[in-house]
């Protein structure tokens, strides 16, 4: 019982520590979002905030104006979209063994209410799409690997990505790091999905 303990306090002490936003005397007129399904964090960018090379190779229509990024455990995110699917099979193996990892995209027509709007620069929003474009795992011709027919419904998907998650390197703590990569408000480190959650709201 003690690890566990001592997991939780300090994910909970390190998550409530803030770093501070980067930007110095930067307009911040670009748009992005945070979300959760209560399970996983995502990051949803407008499609006229993702550059060309991140928009490569990814499942789109005409009709799709924003693009929700998520990663996580292979075999969690495939067997678990909703906390009802949870067994302690899956969560002991996504927890503490190394395993697999995939980037989970859905699509949208429009805007979500339940979605933090998050104003940005120019600047943070290349580098946002640098860390995504890097999660992405590519084949021998340089292009995204996409899951066919594996995503939850006609508008997601999942691409195979780069990384193995544990305890330590959570759904969440990759959200988390994609902010603090990009000089965004962010947790020292979660593997929560409020903890970012509640640094915008």
């Amino acid at each position: 019982m003690l690890i566990p303990i001592t997991y939780l306090i300090v994910s909970l002490i390190l998550t409530a520590i803030t770093i501070d936003r980067k930007i110095e005397n930067q307009t911040t007129d670009k748009t992005i979002y945070l979300s959760t399904n209560g399970i996983h964090l995502n990051i949803i960018i407008p499609q006229n905030n993702i550059d060309s090379l991140l928009l490569s190779g990814i499942k789109r229509e005409p009709s799709d104006h924003y693009f929700s990024f998520g990663w996580g455990d292979e075999d969690f995110y495939i067997n678990t979209p909703i906390w009802g699917d949870l067994t302690f099979r899956n969560a002991l193996k996504a927890m503490f063994l190394k395993s697999s990892t995939l980037v989970l995209i859905t699509r949208y027509e429009s805007q979500r209410s339940d979605w933090i709007e998050i104003k940005i620069s120019k600047t943070e929003l290349e580098k946002l799409n640098m860390y995504l474009f890097n999660t992405f795992q590519l084949n021998e011709n340089g292009m995204k690997i996409i899951l066919e027919n594996q995503g939850y419904t006609g508008v997601d998907d999942f691409y195979k990505a780069k990384g193995y998650y544990s305890c330590f390197n959570t759904c969440n703590s990759w959200v988390n790091s994609a902010f603090k990569e990009s000089g965004l408000k962010s947790c020292l480190w979660t593997p929560f999905d409020f903890g970012l959650m509640n640094k915008y709201e």
